[in-house]
């Protein structure tokens, strides 16, 4: 079997979609609007996509399961600030004085995200 998409229950499936087209760069699928009620971000192949789907309830606990994402053009904390500014907030801090660690944030709707250190940093 193939893993297809990652599918993200939410209240606003096109701007949570919209969020996460620009944390990762990949594109939302073509037609997808504002107001369906679900928005796929088109990933690279063999990557799956992320899907979004709308749900009456919101997030209530902790997600049973989170994304870790690592860098491929910028440092760990470069990605950090980037992914702040685009809307995401700082819910854990694990980075560590010798460099280690990883940083957990949340997404527009609460749901937990990981940004790790990138290739580059693991080597060094």
């Amino acid at each position: 079997m193939l893993l297809r998409h990652v599918t993200v229950d939410c209240a606003d499936p096109h701007r949570l979609a919209s969020f996460w087209s620009g944390v990762t760069g990949w594109p939302l699928f073509d037609g997808d609007q504002p107001g369906d009620p679900e928005v796929l971000v088109v990933a690279p192949e063999p990557q799956p996509g992320l899907l979004f789907i709308r749900v009456p309830e919101g997030k209530r606990v902790k997600n049973r399961i989170h994304l870790d994402w690592m860098p491929t053009e910028r440092s760990r904390d470069e990605e950090v600030e980037r992914v702040l500014a685009l809307g995401a907030t700082l819910h854990e801090d694990h980075r560590k004085p010798d460099g280690l660690g990883w940083v957990t944030l949340l997404d527009p709707e609460g749901n937990e995200f990981c940004v790790e250190r990138s290739a580059a940093e693991r080597t060094a």
